[in-house]
């Protein structure tokens, strides 16, 4: 086996060995400066070791609380990184740093995170349910909760709702006798 190693080695030139190594040595590094910061520079909390593609997901048990409290035990009583497949995910588990991210830093988290279907579908997040938090979003959430969630439309549209109900209910009760009549049918043709 050595033998063939050393032939191999004498056998390659340099330049090959050059291009085989080269990205090697570059993905090396680009892990190794990458690990301690994210993309954008800002240094991450701590996280435990992750697999490429489930991220921690393998570290989350049948008790989810269970395994959050022994991770949190384990890489950081305050705040810690998980990547639940591709989702980076900040678990906090302290009342302290609970109250620092939901009152002292809530403005940071109130919008959704941005996505290429919801500009696709949505036009460019410009409805209510993706826009992200400024004032855009709240002078259309001013406009929804005036004009259309108002007592006199909600009341307006009560009749719609009824009927909608009396037609989910036909055709439950037309489901079930077209299931009986097909076990009808198939109990006469056996």
């Amino acid at each position: 086996m050595a033998n063939l190693v050393q032939e191999l080695m004498l056998e390659t030139p340099p330049r090959a060995w050059f291009l085989f190594l080269l990205p090697l040595l570059l993905l090396s590094l680009h892990n190794w400066f990458t690990r301690k910061t994210g993309s954008t520079g800002q240094r991450l909390p701590p996280s435990p070791p992750a697999l490429p593609i489930i991220g921690h997901l393998h570290l989350v048990g049948a008790l989810p609380h269970v395994s959050l409290r022994d991770l949190a035990r384990k890489h950081g009583p305050d705040v810690m990184l998980l990547r639940l497949g591709a989702v980076p995910t900040l678990v906090v588990s302290s009342p302290r740093a609970a109250e620092a991210v939901l009152r002292t830093h809530d403005h940071v988290l109130a919008s959704r995170p941005p996505s290429v279907v919801s500009d696709v579908i949505m036009y460019g997040s410009s409805d209510i349910a993706f826009a992200p938090y400024g004032e855009y979003w709240r002078q259309a959430r001013k406009l929804v909760t005036t004009h259309m969630l108002s007592v006199k439309k909600v009341q307006s549209f009560r009749s719609a709702a009824a009927e909608e109900v009396l037609i989910s209910d036909y055709l439950a009760v037309f489901a079930t006798l077209t299931d009986f009549s097909f076990m009808i049918l198939r109990s006469f043709l056996s």
